[in-house]
């Protein structure tokens, strides 16, 4: 009981190392799982962004799309009207299909010497502004080489100074246009458009070059030659991105849209380098330029995108708890308790069955030492019970030929002198005939009782063991053949074997046992008997050809032939092994040494090595 006690025990030790271990497995796995739904988030997050990024690419197609198409028609008319531009413009439904798109116009290139017709023309075409009709002219004012004047604005617009703006005369404009002009290419403006942008709400411009038919493009100055004019539109950008975050199922998503190429101020100021705010989802009149959102509490990414040669930066930001479920809130924590209160069962266990090995090892150490005292005495009473047998078989063996002795001497003597007598007798009495016949009759009598004395003798100790152990066999071979009638050979060495008179004894008992069993079970026709020595050992095989021994038959209730067979041998220090099968007749197999032993003592089991076996 202590024992137990002892080994399951907590101590102060093994208790905090639990709690210690447990409370380490409950924050890593919380940790791991708090990692992960952020990742998940982080995620879910990035593909929201990647999918606004796309809208906003579709969108700014679809607006590129429109400049191309109207660009198209303009080159195509070779000379379009005030007319044709407005029934274009109509028919292309801006307010309903391009909600971003406030003005679409058309620049018109021509030199000085043509600055006086077009003059005649804008002034004709724009009747419907009145009296300030007759006012148009090109500004800023002042002669120069080309122009690149606004003809056509739509919709119609009422105010008289957006006709005839020269687009040459802003040196960095003009030069973007130029560029544009030589390589054939869009042009989107990095610059607001002053007139139109206001704080949080930036108006930009986007151009495509026109050129006439006909004319060959694939040289700088053939587009030079060809160059008829410029096409662009005016689009608000708060406008352009209106509904993208509200497509974005996350609440709290800021999404702000940076120009990162070059550009000029509104006074002109060159300000490349220092990104262009163009649109902030949180920004306001008053604060039109928030700072950007950042901490550990916020997910933010930034994606590039190409608008038409510009360079676009956005970045989305949004609190990581918009993207959390409210499962994804406790789930860390439900983790960390099962991992804690699970590691504190797992390792109650594994202490207990720590325990429990550690328990059953020293219970299994104090049983093995208990057994093995209890073996060792166990051992020793075997011991003590064999030299027991061993001594009642030799007492036995003793008496017997004690008595053997006595008879034969002392009975045996008295009859055959009471034999003689009577032959005597019956020899004198020949002529008396009733006394011959009474004599006749005492010495049969007289000589049944002499063949009863020897039976009896050798049925104690036969006197042939005398003569030696082979002469014995051989006796009792002949005696068995002739009383039971079954054919029995005798195999030997024809030597005569010196050996001490208990192992002759030992031998001839066991052949003798060996021959019962055989009468009595084995329903046998044909019995061989082996005597051989090989070097200092005796072998003594018996062998039938009957029914054999059946299942069991060998530790029956009661049967103790082949039980005395094995005993005897294992006292002699020797092995015994029993063959049977079924229908396959018996063979008991016995070898002991018999040479250089004592003549009076048995070699005992604890000093040799023997054994027995059963087939």
């Amino acid at each position: 009981m202590s024992l137990l006690q002892e080994a399951f025990s907590v101590t102060r030790l093994s208790f905090w190392a639990g709690t210690l271990l447990s409370s380490l497995i409950g924050c890593s796995l919380y940790v791991n799982t708090h990692r992960s739904i952020e990742s998940d988030a982080r995620q879910r997050f990035l593909n929201h962004a990647a999918y606004a990024q796309s809208v906003i690419s579709v969108r700014v197609k679809s607006y590129t799309d429109l400049l191309r198409s109207a660009g198209s028609m303009v080159q195509s008319s070779q000379g379009v009207t005030q007319q044709q531009f407005h029934e274009f413009a109509r028919g292309l439904h801006l307010e309903q299909n391009y909600p971003a798109i406030d003005y679409i116009n058309l620049a018109l290139f021509f030199h000085e010497d043509q600055r006086a017709a077009f003059v005649t023309k804008l002034r004709a075409e724009k009747k419907f502004l009145g009296p300030l009709a007759a006012k148009l002219d090109i500004w800023p004012s002042g002669v120069r080489p080309a122009y690149l004047a606004v003809g056509y604005i739509e919709p119609e617009q009422k105010q008289a100074e957006l006709y005839g703006y020269d687009l040459l005369s802003n040196h960095f404009f003009g030069n973007l246009l130029q560029r544009e002009r030589d390589e054939g290419t869009f042009q989107a403006a990095g610059t607001p458009i002053p007139a139109l942008s206001h704080p949080n709400d930036t108006y930009l411009g986007m151009r495509m070059p026109i050129y006439r038919l006909g004319l060959p493009l694939d040289s700088v100055a053939g587009r030079r030659a060809a160059y008829m004019g410029s096409i662009g539109i005016a689009f608000s950008v708060p406008k352009l991105l209106k509904g993208v975050i509200d497509k974005i199922p996350v609440n709290g998503v800021r999404m702000t849209l940076f120009d990162t190429g070059r550009y000029m101020d509104a006074l002109g100021r060159d300000r490349t380098g220092i990104p262009l705010t163009l649109f902030d989802s949180q920004g306001t009149t008053a604060l039109p330029k928030p700072p950007l959102a950042g901490g550990d509490d916020v997910f933010s990414t930034t994606l590039q995108m190409n608008f038409n040669n510009r360079p676009w930066r956005t970045v989305y930001s949004a609190p990581k708890s918009a993207l959390y479920t409210e499962f994804d809130v406790y789930y860390p924590k439900l983790m960390m308790s099962l991992g804690f209160f699970g590691s504190i069962m797992l390792y109650a266990v594994i202490f207990i069955l720590t325990s429990s090995r550690r328990a059953a090892l020293a219970l299994a150490q104090e049983m093995t030492s208990e057994l093995r005292e209890s073996q060792s005495k166990l051992q020793l009473s075997h011991q003590k019970l064999r030299r027991l047998a061993d001594n009642a078989y030799q007492v036995k063996e003793l008496e017997r030929k004690r008595i053997a002795r006595e008879v034969h001497d002392d009975l045996g003597q008295n009859l055959l002198a009471l034999r003689i007598d009577a032959e005597m007798l019956t020899t004198r009495s020949r002529t008396h005939s009733h006394l011959h016949k009474r004599a006749s009759a005492t010495l049969q009598q007289i000589d049944t009782t002499i063949k009863s004395v020897r039976q009896i003798i050798n049925d104690l100790r036969p006197t042939v063991l005398d003569l030696g152990l082979s002469a014995a066999v051989e006796w009792q071979v002949h005696q068995f053949q002739r009383r039971t009638g079954i054919q029995c050979d005798l195999h030997e060495d024809h030597l005569e074997i010196a050996m001490p008179d208990y192992c002759a004894t030992a031998f001839f008992r066991i052949l003798q046992e060996s021959l019962t069993n055989i009468v009595r079970h084995a329903h046998a026709s044909r019995v061989i008997v082996e005597l051989r020595l090989n070097g200092s050992w005796l072998s003594l095989i018996v062998r039938d050809n009957g029914c054999g021994l059946p299942p069991g038959g060998r530790n029956k209730h009661g049967s103790f032939g082949l039980v005395g067979i094995e005993e005897r041998i294992l006292i002699l220090g020797g092995t015994c092994a029993i063959f049977s099968e079924p229908d396959g007749g018996t063979t008991i197999m016995v070898s002991a040494p018999v040479i250089d032993l004592p003549a009076d003592e048995p070699r005992l089991l604890s000093e040799h090595e023997t054994g027995s076996a059963v087939i």
